[in-house]
């Protein structure tokens, strides 16, 4: 998609997921009992990478300079909630890059756990909402 005749506006996008995983396995990530090391320090440095390298893995994706990257691993009873806030002055939306540094942070999580449990789920990846752009504004 050409955006050459798009103006710069800030443009902001959040995204969410989670990862499901059983009691016992939660209990070792909590305690750091896990070879791979601290699971919620990890995913988080993976989905702030992932983010500013989205055009990268996905093919047609335009390369953002991004101004903030924030991505949230909260432990909660069935496992993590994660949330990615990604920010940008351009002439595209950073959409991309708030869902890749999602998925990228509950992969991470789901290689760091998988030796205590293979049958974690992830689930419910999605865009919360986007600011800046002609499209206006979005929230779920």
């Amino acid at each position: 998609v050409d955006i050459s005749d798009k103006a710069d506006t800030i443009r902001e996008a959040r995204a969410s997921g989670r990862v499901l995983i059983k009691k016992a396995a939660m209990a070792l990530v909590l305690k750091h009992g896990l070879k791979k090391g601290p699971v919620i320090e990890i995913a988080r440095f993976a989905g702030i990478q992932a983010a500013k390298r989205t055009s990268d893995t996905i093919p047609l994706c335009h390369p953002l300079q991004l101004s903030h990257v924030d991505v949230e691993i909260r432990p909660q009873s069935f496992g993590f909630e994660i949330d990615a806030v990604v920010r940008t002055r351009g002439q595209t939306g950073a959409e991309m890059e708030a869902l890749h540094a999602v998925s990228v942070a509950a992969l991470t999580i789901y290689d760091m756990v998988k030796a205590a449990d293979k049958k974690m789920v992830i689930e419910g990846i999605r865009l919360e909402s986007k600011t800046g752009g002609a499209s206006g504004n979005f929230k779920r």
